[in-house]
């Protein structure tokens, strides 16, 4: 009796080990991988990374004032590179460039391109580092006549809003001898309209404007600078092209 219960006890014990190892199996959890997270993808806002306006020229040299309105990925890092070039075409290809200048560090301001043919338009883009810029062609801009450049006349915007602009036009005098007497003209492009002018005297035919020197600002030593304002309405601005001489 006693070994026929010790066999059973041994046959028990048998059993619940194979149990509890069949038992240890089954409740073991199978090693998780990791499943990559997606890259999300970034959306670029619907803005010019870059914007240029036109702001010189004199026989040789065309000044262009750019700012730099976004940052990478969807904008780009100074320094900027003014690219020009002879035809429309060639821009907007990007082929045979006919000349360039780089900016300076700072995300606004104005690059001035030499060497130039005088009385000769150029169309300009804009690059930075190894990248083109896909979006602003702009032009045709003229450099002046031979021999024609005795003043600069360069703009500043002093206010815009919905429908125009307050701007101020500094003349300044970049001949070796003294400068009696300028005029500052310009072609508008868009459906610009002057309805204010100071400190200069203007004359309007079509869409051709003519400012001239007030009776107390026309002299100017050489390297000095005065200024006229103007009021402008617009709804359609166009490029800028302002030429300076006597």
């Amino acid at each position: 009796m006693l070994r026929t219960l010790g066999v059973v006890l041994a046959t028990t014990t048998l059993t619940l080990a194979g149990w509890a190892g069949t038992l240890t199996g089954a409740q073991a959890q199978p090693a998780l991988s990791a499943t990559p997270l997606p890259t999300p993808t970034y959306t670029c806002p619907p803005a010019l990374p870059v914007s240029g306006q036109f702001m010189s020229a004199s026989a040789t040299s065309i000044t262009v004032r750019y700012s730099m309105l976004m940052t990478p990925p969807c904008g780009y890092n100074p320094p900027m590179t003014l690219v020009l070039f002879a035809s429309r075409e060639d821009a907007t290809a990007w082929l045979n460039p006919v000349a360039s200048a780089v900016s300076g560090p700072e995300r606004q301001g104005e690059i001035t391109v030499t060497g130039l043919t005088p009385d000769s338009e150029y169309w300009y883009r804009f690059s930075a580092g190894e990248k083109h810029d896909p979006y602003v062609i702009n032009g045709p801009v003229r450099t002046l006549p031979a021999g024609s450049a005795s003043c600069r006349a360069t703009i500043t915007f002093d206010n815009r809003w919905t429908g125009g602009y307050a701007a101020t036009v500094t003349v300044r005098n970049t001949a070796e001898e003294t400068l009696n007497g300028w005029q500052v003209t310009w072609r508008w492009l868009g459906d610009e309209r002057i309805s204010a002018l100071w400190n200069g005297v203007l004359t309007i035919s079509g869409p051709d404007v003519t400012v001239r020197n007030a009776s107390w600002n026309g002299t100017l030593a050489p390297g000095g600078s005065t200024t006229f304002g103007m009021l402008v309405w617009t709804n359609a601005p166009g490029p800028l092209t302002l030429n300076c001489g006597r």
